[in-house]
Order: C-alpha cells, then structure tokens, then sequence
C-alpha cells in the first residue's frame, strides 16, 4: 500500500495531478497511466492513495455536476408517473439518447470493472505500475480505437442499446484496470466498435464512469478520512473536478465536428517518449 508523501509536495503538483486526472478521466488518454508517468518522468514524490481517493473524488463531482440533469431523468424514467402512464411523459423519451432500460445497462456495465477492481488492485497498484507496460498498452489500446473510430459502423445510438452491449463495454472497462489503457479509451472503443456513433460512445462512457468511481472512492472512504484532508488534497479535488468538467464539454463537443484520430497520435507521441527516457536512464 502506498502512502502519502504531501510534505515533499508542493502546491503547483497538486494542480498537476488534479489536470492530469480531470483530464486523463474523460479524454482517452489514461488518467492512471498519467499518474503513474508524472512522478516517473518529473520527479515528483508519489502522492500515495489518500490522494488517489481526492483525485477521483474531484472527477466524480465532474461527471455528477455535468450530467445531473441526465441522472436526475434516468432514475425518473423507472419510477411510476402519472405521465408515464398517460404516455406523455417529459422529453427524455424523445431524446436520441433515451433507453427506458439505461439505469440496468449503466448497471450491468460496472459489474465487470467493480469485479476487476476488488481482485486486481493490488497489481494495479504495484505489477502495472511499470513505464514500460504503460507505453505496450497506450500504443496498442490507441491504434484499436483509431481502427474503431475510422472503420466501423457509427449508426446507432444510446436508444438502441441493448444489454448484449452492456456487457462487452463493461468488459472493456475492466481492462482499463492497467494504466495506460483508459477506461474512456476502452469503453468509447467498445461502443465505437458495436456501431455505436461517436457521441453516444462517448456519453454513455461518461455516464457509466459515475458508478465506477464512486464505488472506488467508497472502499477507500475509511481510509481517506482517517488521514485527513490537507490543502494540497483539497486543491487536487477542486482541479480535478474543474478540469473533469471541460474535459467531458470539450469531448462530447470536439467528436461531434471531427474524430478519435488526435487522441491516437498522442497516445503514440506519448509512448514513444516513455521508450526514449527509459533508454536515456
């Protein structure tokens, strides 16, 4: 287990951590991979897993407060109504992006990453904290999206999901247990991959990230509050949580106008940089 080393932190790595979080979270990059690398490639002291416990708090607020509205209709959605029953409803039935079935799909989705987490952890934490894996699996988990992004099928939306889907995602988001994967990466690569078009990969990505992180967060909890939180904690949380936020509004609009294809190119530049300092050590 890991510890925190906030003594040799200062407050401008705190805002690093908190960016690369907020915006490893929700851009197909590896916000653990990124983790891992900044303290590999800058020397910075491991911030140890309190921290770990803020960070995704803050991008749990991030996905939350972006998505409240949509939360807010899919627990509706199960609920019995007046209008429901009349068949008039509100207008998340006539949203592209309604499935009267999305509550149980999100929920079928994390099951296999909760079950990856709770046997896995300790490799994550230890085995897969390696530069090495971190640039096999940037690389390779980039090419399969771009492949996924300019071949397949973009024609269906959240509406015309099933829980066949469910499932091959929450797969895919169990993989991204090893750093370097991404766990948007893999789940928009999934979705992308089963027809789904670029935004609803993405939106149903985000959506499903809620539960996942909270859970995480959750078995940690103890932990966390029994070390206290500092200042440098509380900053990470209000940068993870504030870049989270333009993460999610930049993807969701950037992929609408062009493509996956840059998060590639980056992720590739990126593991091509890992080799290079790992020769230079």
């Amino acid at each position: 287990m890991r510890y925190a080393l906030h003594d040799s932190m200062t407050f401008f790595q705190a805002i690093i951590f908190g960016l690369v979080q907020g915006l490893g979270e929700f851009l197909p990059i590896s916000s653990s991979g990124h983790l891992v690398l900044a303290p590999w490639l800058f020397g910075f002291p491991d911030p140890g897993l309190p921290f770990d416990v803020a960070l995704h708090l803050g991008t749990l607020f991030a996905v939350v407060l972006y998505f409240a509205k949509d939360f807010m209709k899919i627990v509706k959605s199960i609920l019995p109504s007046r209008d429901s029953i009349s068949g008039t409803g509100d207008t998340i039935s006539t949203s592209p992006f309604y499935n009267r079935n999305l509550l149980w799909l999100l929920v079928i989705a994390t099951v296999p990453g909760a079950i990856a987490g709770y046997f896995l952890e300790n490799y994550a934490e230890t085995v897969f904290r390696n530069p090495l894996l971190i640039a096999g699996t940037l690389s390779l988990v980039g090419l399969i999206l771009y492949l996924a992004d300019r071949y397949a099928k973009h024609r269906r939306g959240i509406v015309d999901m099933n829980f066949k889907d469910a499932v091959v995602i929450g797969v895919s988001q169990a993989l991204a247990i090893v750093p370097g994967v991404s766990r948007a990466g893999s789940t928009i690569t999934a979705g992308l991959f089963l027809g789904l078009n670029r935004v609803s990969a993405a939106r149903f990505s985000f959506l499903m990230s809620a539960p996942i992180i909270f859970g995480a967060t959750v078995l940690k909890l103890p932990e966390f509050i029994s070390h206290g939180i500092d200042f440098y904690e509380i900053v990470a949380i209000a940068t993870a949580a504030l870049s989270g936020y333009f993460a999610i509004a930049f993807m969701i609009s950037f992929i609408e106008k062009v493509s996956y294809k840059i998060f590639f190119w980056y992720r590739l530049a990126l593991a091509i940089l890992i080799l290079t300092v790992w020769l230079i050590k």
